[in-house]
């Protein structure tokens, strides 16, 4: 196997699949296995390489998959076994990689091993998970709180001990300093691969080491009334200890024992924080995911500095990733508005670094808005009213103008966009210059131009709503021009340093035209200009 075999994961586009919404083949309003085979075609005509599955394990869904309650096996739910294998199979006979979502900070607590652990105090697996005895008032054992609402701390009747989660109480969290849980989630991810999982991304992978003391969270005194009450406190000692990269490492071992693998990391901490990821000698994870375009403000100046502060923090050798979006946060199309959202997608698919794109996102579609008599999300339910359910941008994969947007036969477990009649992929994909066929369009550049594989980036000094941007490779040069504001702009090719032809337009209909003297830009419009190699 050659090197670039085992480093397909920096050429690669990923993409993301939330199972219980994108095909549901047995008609029962969630989505499945099946239903994902069923539309494996769209992946490979979109031209991504990987496909990364949100849960498909057993689990009572209290967080909808995120609370496992066995490591080894498929929900009934979403199909069998052989279901799961057969997609593996068939993604394979596409060129298509299938990432697994690995959840190894918390189980539900309806894992055996947690039923163990919580029998008695002497049980042998009492300490898989994290016990701790009551203040001497019989109070919580510190201040730390739940991400989804309350203290993280559940008492226990039975054996007069506190459990710990991190989230929902029907997620207590593991004790990773626990050589047994180690090894039994390793032994997990042994059983994905040897099953043909090319890797895995690993759900809230800062969070798996806890202080040891057990020292109170300091206060955050940026909290603003309105935002999620966890965020009362800076998670000083609740998560990121140093301890946490021994543990990663381990993981990329277990990776490592079979080839071209990848480790992906779910990571929400600032940069300087995050590049610890990569662990020593780049022997961490090979992707712990930057979400910094996620919650960034939109515009020009701002994405700029993250870019460049991105770069600048990353270790020597390591490779750099971008998402636009994800389960957990509102859809890019609402972030910044549809015509900016074919600028976004522009951007995704030209910086430096590994893209991931959720599903939905290539045709558009918006942040659903949920009726209260609707929410599904827990934490929403939990912590109502201020904004943080997730439900919507989890809304079912707007297929066709069917009555169920070819999603299902049934009604679906979330409402459906409002004008998924319009906007779904059999429209968009009929329309030459949708945001769909931008997005095929992006990618095929990516594959066709290596330079925007392996290039460097150069950023062009810029003002008011424009970025620029080159990826350079000796002679060969890419720049990208992106106007993020409503109004045009004109730019004087001096001041991008060269001449060429526009390869590609946010609006798709300026292929070929040549750059020289001055290049014009819409509002909202964005483009790759090719310099000829001399």
């Amino acid at each position: 196997m050659n090197n670039r075999d085992e480093t397909w994961w920096r050429s690669g586009v990923f993409y993301q699949i939330y199972p219980r919404s994108f095909g549901d083949a047995n008609g029962d309003g969630v989505g499945d296995i099946l239903g994902i085979i069923e539309h494996l075609p769209h992946l490979s005509s979109l031209g991504v390489d990987a496909l990364w599955l949100s849960p498909v394990f057993p689990s009572p869904m209290a967080d909808f998959g995120y609370d496992i309650s066995d490591y080894t096996g498929i929900d009934p739910l979403f199909g069998t076994m052989d279901d799961f294998v057969a997609l593996v199979t068939q993604a394979h006979g596409r060129g298509l990689k299938v990432i697994l979502d690995l959840v190894p900070n918390h189980t539900s607590d309806q894992h055996p091993w947690f039923t163990e652990s919580r029998a008695s105090k002497d049980n042998p697996k009492r300490d898989w998970y994290i016990w701790r005895d009551p203040k001497p008032d019989g109070s919580a054992p510190n201040n730390w709180l739940s991400e989804f609402g309350g203290s993280s701390w559940d008492y226990d009747e039975a054996t007069g001990q506190y459990y710990y989660h991190a989230f929902l109480k029907q997620q207590p969290d593991l004790n990773w300093r626990n050589p047994s849980v180690r090894q039994a989630i390793y032994d997990a991810m042994r059983f994905w691969l040897r099953k043909g999982v090319d890797g895995f991304r690993v759900d809230v992978i800062w969070h798996l080491i806890k202080d040891k003391d057990f020292r109170d969270n300091p206060p955050n005194p940026h909290f603003r009334e309105g935002r999620p009450p966890h965020e009362q406190l800076l998670t000083q000692y609740s998560t990121d200890q140093p301890e946490v990269h021994e543990v990663i490492a381990e993981m990329r071992r277990v990776i490592e024992e079979f080839d071209a693998r990848v480790l992906i990391g779910e990571v929400y901490l600032p940069l300087h924080r995050l590049v610890a990821y990569y662990g020593n000698d780049l022997q961490g994870a090979q992707m712990p995911f930057n979400f910094a375009l996620l919650s960034t403000l939109w515009s020009a100046r701002a994405i700029e500095q993250i870019i460049a502060d991105y770069e600048k923090a990353l270790p020597p050798g390591a490779w750099p990733n971008w998402v636009l979006g994800n389960h957990d946060r509102p859809r890019v199309a609402s972030r910044v508005g549809a015509e900016q959202a074919r600028v976004a997608a522009m951007l995704l698919l030209t910086l430096r670094g590994t893209p991931t794109l959720y599903y939905g996102d290539e045709i558009g579609m918006h942040q659903v808005g949920i009726a209260p008599d609707q929410v599904r999300d827990p934490f929403e339910k939990n912590v109502p009213g201020i904004g943080v359910g997730r439900d919507g941008c989890r809304t079912p994969m707007q297929w066709d103008a069917t009555r169920y947007a070819g999603f299902s036969d049934a009604p679906p477990w979330l409402p459906l966009a409002d004008d998924f009649v319009h906007e779904n992929v059999v429209n968009l994909d009929a329309d030459t210059r949708s945001i769909l066929n931008l997005y095929k369009a992006l990618i095929g550049l990516r594959k066709d131009n290596e330079v925007l594989v392996d290039g460097r980036y150069v950023p062009i000094a810029a003002d008011g709503d424009l970025l620029l941007y080159r990826r350079q490779n000796g002679d060969e040069v890419v720049t990208v021009a992106l106007n993020l504001g409503a109004e045009p702009a004109a730019i004087a090719s001096e001041q991008i340093g060269l001449a060429g032809e526009i390869l590609l337009s946010t609006y798709m209909d300026r292929n070929g035209e040549g750059v020289d003297g001055t290049l014009d830009l819409r509002g909202n419009e964005g483009v790759i200009i090719g310099t000829p190699v001399s």
